[in-house]
């Protein structure tokens, strides 16, 4: 009898605030039907991620300050894909999923969390970023590609966000 696969897993490549919570409405659903769940956050996806007060020590190089400095910090200074004007994007974005009583993208991470979805900051994308491990929030996990290949394979929903 042939094993039926019950994973998902999505690439989170992007760092725009709305794809972020469409990938984490996505996530914490899939977890909630009882799938084992796979977030591999590369490249502008690792923005989603970063804490945002914690800036790394003088080991970096003058580009990976440079891209520091540049990249959003978190959930919370992510800018829209579509209609960011300036910055009011967002904030009418996230007054209208107030007003609508969804949960904001911070409070979508930590559901996640809860309900053990796996995220995965890539760390090939973190070296060319100049991101460190405690730049990120806590409790993800550090792999390549090769992690995320192996998860995919196992899993029978495959997304790229």
């Amino acid at each position: 009898m042939e094993e039926t696969k019950n994973g998902t897993t999505m690439v989170v490549f992007d760092g725009d605030l709305d794809k972020a919570i469409a990938s984490f409405i996505i996530a914490t659903g899939a977890a909630a039907m009882g799938k084992n769940v796979t977030m591999f956050f590369t490249f502008w996806g690792l923005n989603v991620l970063r804490k945002d007060n914690v800036i790394s020590g003088s080991d970096k190089t003058m580009m990976e300050k440079m891209f520091g400095k540049m990249m959003p910090r978190g959930p919370e200074k992510l800018a829209m894909s579509k209609m960011n004007f300036g910055g009011m994007g967002p904030k009418m974005m996230k007054k209208m999923m107030k007003n609508h009583n969804v949960s904001s993208l911070k409070e979508m991470i930590e559901m996640a969390q809860d309900l053990d979805v796996k995220m995965v900051a890539c760390t090939m994308s973190m070296d060319v970023m100049g991101l460190k491990e405690e730049e990120l929030i806590d409790g993800l996990d550090y792999a390549g590609v090769a992690s995320y290949l192996a998860e995919a394979e196992e899993s029978n929903i495959n997304l790229f966000i």
